[in-house]
């Protein structure tokens, strides 16, 4: 995953502790969906992993992603995280 651009040596150490690992494991989750399982492992990640993770699925810079898809990207995890706190209850 180190030649995906955006993710550097923390933020590879951080989707791994998640389980995820590889490049297509990351495509399998999307962006969204591995920000949350980064989160649900104990790490406290900000935003910016988000944006980094984005950039890395589609090449572009994490600056770019912040602030054309932020809003979408926020939402996604809103969702999931609603998601999994309904079916932990």
């Amino acid at each position: 995953m180190q030649e995906l651009r955006n993710l550097g040596k923390t933020s590879i150490k951080i989707l791994a502790a998640a389980g995820i690992k590889t490049e297509a494991q990351l495509r399998q989750h999307g962006a969204a969906a591995a920000y949350v399982a980064v989160k649900c492992c104990g790490c406290t990640p900000s935003l910016n992993l988000l944006w980094a993770i984005e950039g890395a699925l589609t090449d572009r810079d994490w600056r770019e992603v912040a602030k054309d898809d932020r809003l979408s990207l926020l939402m996604q995890v809103e969702e999931l995280e609603i998601r999994q706190s309904s079916l932990q209850h």
